[in-house]
């Protein structure tokens, strides 16, 4: 991947936090604008919302890195498509993590720490969909994604394309996974802001290591889809 313009800052990171951020979940408000940020193995997505007015924001994520400094590759961004690629290094940006309280700083911004009480923390993606009966396959490595995130009893799903910068749609909110039945809550989505409220109950199972859920969409269309944890 080209990485380019890339932004630099000092950083300062206090305690070692790479075990405290995997497969965690995080939210910012203020004045009723949700911020949502999900760390799912090793890819993030960071969401801005408005949960009253039902107004989606923008949505940006990718890879992040905690190795020596923390930084992130962009590899979708709903606002500005030039930065697809870009790589950034954080800070001036404090981030600290505190066990105790669960909270994390970036930036001045003080982010709580969600529960997590489900089991299908990881990053998926799209890998069949059923058409007319029929299941259809998808190349999971190919530039075009649907990705979906969750840690954190939090879940976002993102359509994108890497190599032509592409944004085409996301929705998250809360979800539960209990005895066979998925549940997502909707808190923001892209396309629909009257679908934000609603909640969509699945049957779910893991076959072979690959999720495959089927219900209803928010359109009430049947809806039968398999999911592969990503790999690369």
């Amino acid at each position: 991947m080209i990485m380019h313009n890339i932004l630099l800052f000092f950083i300062s990171i206090f305690f070692n936090f790479s075990n405290e951020i995997e497969n965690t979940s995080w939210i910012h408000s203020d004045n009723g604008i949700y911020e949502l940020r999900i760390y799912s193995d090793k890819y993030f997505s960071s969401t801005k919302y408005n949960l009253e007015s039902k107004e989606f924001i923008s949505t940006m994520g990718g890879l992040y890195s905690l190795e020596d400094v923390y930084y992130e590759v962009l590899e979708f961004n709903s606002k500005d498509s030039s930065k697809v690629g870009d790589t950034i290094f954080y800070s001036n940006i404090k981030i600290k993590m505190k066990n105790d309280s669960g909270s994390m700083k970036i930036d001045g911004k003080e982010f709580s720490k969600n529960t997590d009480e489900n089991n299908l923390s990881g990053s998926w993606l799209m890998s069949g969909i059923e058409r007319r009966g029929e299941m259809r396959m998808r190349d999971v490595n190919r530039p075009r994604k649907t990705m979906k995130i969750l840690a954190g009893n939090r879940f976002q799903w993102i359509a994108y394309d890497i190599s032509k910068k592409g944004f085409y749609g996301t929705g998250g909110g809360t979800y539960t996974a209990v005895d066979g039945k998925y549940v997502e809550n909707i808190d923001f989505f892209s396309r629909d802001s009257n679908t934000v409220g609603k909640s969509l109950e699945f049957d779910f199972e893991i076959k072979d290591g690959d999720w495959h859920h089927k219900g209803f969409s928010s359109k009430g269309d049947p809806k039968y889809e398999i999911w592969t944890q990503r790999k690369q």
